[in-house]
């Protein structure tokens, strides 16, 4: 070969060579992104994806204490309320008993006939106490019943009149009570031995 063969053949070689070079660095430029991440990369974005959930964890818990701090709050005001004013529903039922009361005093003081007014006086008491019947308060129950520790109080120890009151109440000095099955006060009973 001559040397302009020569020269030839090597210019058509660059030529070929720059072409391939050129056609090579987009795919160069598509590998370097394609390929994976560096370690400090990777790291840079999963701290980003920590601090974006660590963020989000936060409102939620910050919005999470206001609505509880709320409900406490909101709860301490009802039960507040409630004491003050849980006795209404029993006062006012209450309050025609008082009325009823002030006409018998009233009437007492002009009123001849004392049959009357023990009548009258023992309409109140009965009308008082199925107004405390409604609001969940009972008697409880004394006459010829054994006595029982959880109701009854024994305040006195007295000789039984016959066999079968041994044990039992044989009277009852102060009337107990219950409010809704609990004991309020206990009956103070005389029980015989």
């Amino acid at each position: 070969m001559d040397p302009k063969e020569k020269e030839m053949k090597a210019e058509e070689l660059n030529v070929e060579e720059t072409q391939n070079t050129a056609e090579e660095q987009p795919q160069n430029d598509q590998a370097e992104e394609a390929a994976p991440l560096t370690h400090e990369e990777q790291l840079e974005k999963e701290l980003e994806e920590a601090q974006t959930a660590i963020e989000e964890q936060k409102d939620k818990y910050l919005r999470l204490s206001a609505e509880f701090d709320n409900y406490r709050k909101r709860t301490i005001k009802e039960k507040a309320e409630l004491i003050l004013n849980g006795g209404e529903k029993s006062i006012s039922s209450i309050l025609p008993v008082i009325d009823d009361f002030e006409r018998a005093i009233k009437t007492m003081e002009t009123a001849k006939d004392v049959s009357a007014v023990k009548e009258g006086v023992e309409l109140i008491y009965n009308k008082f106490m199925a107004v405390l019947a409604q609001n969940g308060v009972k008697v409880i129950e004394t006459k010829d019943q054994p006595l029982d520790t959880d109701y009854h109080e024994a305040i006195a120890v007295i000789p039984a009149p016959s066999e079968e009151q041994k044990g039992k109440i044989l009277d009852c000095v102060q009337t107990g009570y219950t409010l809704n099955d609990k004991v309020i006060r206990h009956a103070k009973v005389v029980v015989g031995e």
